[in-house]
């Protein structure tokens, strides 16, 4: 009687531990996310589930495969006196280990073609954005409705550099978040003004290459308002890491509101070119602007890292002309420094130059306005 009593105290034992540990493993699966998501989009769903058919099918597989290895590995071996038969080949066995895989292979095919083509059906969309990869920010254009931003990397230099505690968003967070309508049908044009760059946001199941000179297509439909995370997926250079993409869906009220608001923004800001800033508000401005813009390459200080130092550059303490060229056109000696004429407004520019004149210990006394900048765009210099 004491025996079993052992006996069973051992197995609740071991139960308690097994039911311990599948849960612990539970938890480290939810943890690290080691599954495919089932998404917030019909596609996104319809892929998670033919990816879970697949895996279960090869599980069956293997089992079935195994099972008949291990039971003739048992059950035919010699110390039970069985013989090996003497035979070159059985056309009966390669016809049957021929024709079920096949026919395995065709019962997959069947729900994965249907997938491809719902993923490649980017037919009778309801709004089309134009995405193009930087290094290392993308910018959307809305195509016919007067928008257009970049979207950079928010998180801050201290998180980066281990000098603040990170968030929970660390390294997927931007200042400016893509935004679309829900329960309508969003084509994605993805291309790249640089490298190859590729844009996925997993729960929306879309991954795109974006490569310079080619426009491929995607699209989504998200049923629900949220925020959906992504990143740059394809090795693009020096800050790969630092490329994320944030997807915002609104409801549609919500989503005319925001666009009035940007294309009332872009007015603005076309109207501020022509206005004259002090020097402490283009010193401010500029402030902010290059930590997002120019910290990461030429130091949070100006004390220089992948890029030059700022602080007493030739180019910051020489000539005006020579410095809105390189922040406009960029540098054709050094690709690493990019034009920015295209990415920042006039008004960003201006004041990114003022602060790197006058910051670090350069104190050139220049106040650069956005009419100067917009000027030497046009030529007129």
């Amino acid at each position: 009687m004491l025996r079993r009593a052992k006996r069973l105290f051992a197995w609740s034992l071991g139960l308690a531990v097994l039911m311990s540990s599948h849960q612990l493993l539970a938890d480290e699966v939810e943890r690290w996310g080691v599954n495919m998501t089932q998404g917030v989009t019909p596609v996104s769903r319809d892929v998670y589930g033919l990816h879970m058919d697949i895996f279960w099918w090869c599980v069956g597989i293997g089992v079935v495969v195994f099972g008949v290895m291990f039971y003739t590995m048992i059950a035919h071996r010699k110390s039970q006196g069985a013989k090996a038969e003497n035979f070159h080949e059985s056309t009966t066995l390669e016809i049957i280990w021929t024709v079920i895989p096949f026919l395995i292979l065709i019962l997959m095919a069947i729900p994965a073609t249907n997938s491809l083509i719902k993923i490649y059906d980017t037919k009778e969309a309801e709004l089309d954005i134009l995405i193009t990869g930087y290094q290392w920010k993308w910018k959307y254009d809305y195509v016919g409705q007067d928008v257009s931003f970049f979207s950079n990397l928010s998180t801050s230099q201290d998180e980066i550099y281990n000098r603040a505690p990170k968030n929970p968003n660390y390294l997927l967070e931007v200042d400016e978040a893509l935004v679309i309508p829900v329960k309508k049908k969003v084509r994605f044009l993805i291309t790249a003004n640089d490298v190859i760059h590729a844009w996925w946001v997993p729960e929306l199941a879309v991954k795109k290459d974006a490569i310079p000179g080619f426009i491929n297509e995607s699209w989504t439909y998200v049923e629900e308002p949220g925020v959906y995370r992504g990143q740059c997926a394809e090795l693009c250079g020096k800050d790969h890491g630092f490329m994320p993409i944030v997807v915002k869906a609104l409801p549609q009220e919500e989503y005319d509101q925001w666009l009035l608001a940007k294309r009332e923004e872009a007015a603005k800001l076309k109207a501020l070119t022509e206005k004259t800033f002090s020097f402490d508000e283009l010193y401010s401005k500029g402030e902010e602007r290059y930590a997002v813009s120019c910290a990461a390459c030429h130091g949070p200080n100006g004390e220089g890292g992948v890029g030059p130092a700022i602080a007493d550059s030739g180019i910051a303490t020489g000539s005006l002309t020579d410095h809105l060229d390189m922040v406009v056109n960029g540098s054709a000696a050094n690709p690493m420094m990019a034009a920015y004429g295209p990415q920042l407004s006039e008004v960003d520019i201006a004041a990114v130059i003022t602060y790197q004149r006058n910051a670090f210990g350069n104190e050139m006394g220049d106040a650069v306005q956005p009419i100067d900048v917009l000027k030497f765009k046009q030529g007129g210099q």
